[in-house]
C-alpha cells in the first residue's frame, strides 16, 4: 500500500494536501493565541482540519482505492495536525502531551476524512 501512496502522483497528491490542512491549522493556532474564544476550539476545529486534509487526499489521489486512501489521509491529518500542535507548543499555549494525544486523533479524523467515498459521475 505504500508504494501506491508514492506512485502516479500520490506523493504529490500528499504534499498537497499536507500543505493545505497545514497551512489551515497554523491560520487556527495563531486565532487562537490571540483570542481565548478560537483557542477552546483547538481540539475539535484541528481534528475537522485534519479530517478535511484526509479528504482532499482521497479526492485528489490517483491511484489505489479507498484503502491507500484512509492511510494517505491518515499522514495528510497528522503531519498538519503535528506542525500546527507544535507552533502551539512553542508559543506556549498547550502542553507537551497535546503533541502525541492531538497528533493521534488528527490522524484517525484524517484516516476517515480519506476513506469517504467519491461521490458517483453519471456522466
Amino acid at each position: 500500500m505504500t508504494a501506491a501512496l508514492s506512485s502516479s502522483g500520490n506523493g504529490r497528491v500528499l504534499l498537497r494536501a499536507t500543505l493545505v490542512g497545514t497551512i489551515l491549522q497554523l491560520a487556527l493556532v495563531w486565532a487562537g493565541h490571540s483570542s481565548p474564544a478560537v483557542s477552546r476550539l483547538f481540539a475539535p476545529v484541528g481534528m475537522l482540519i485534519s479530517l478535511f486534509a484526509g479528504w482532499l487526499y482521497g479526492r485528489w489521489q490517483n491511484a489505489g482505492g479507498r484503502g491507500v486512501a484512509a492511510i494517505g489521509g491518515l499522514v495528510a491529518g497528522a503531519a498538519c495536525a503535528f506542525l500546527g500542535i507544535l507552533e502551539s507548543f512553542y508559543m506556549k499555549d498547550v502542553a507537551a502531551s497535546v503533541l502525541w494525544f492531538g497528533t493521534a486523533s488528527s490522524a484517525v479524523a484524517g484516516a476517515i476524512g480519506g476513506a469517504i467515498p467519491r461521490p458517483k459521475r453519471y456522466w
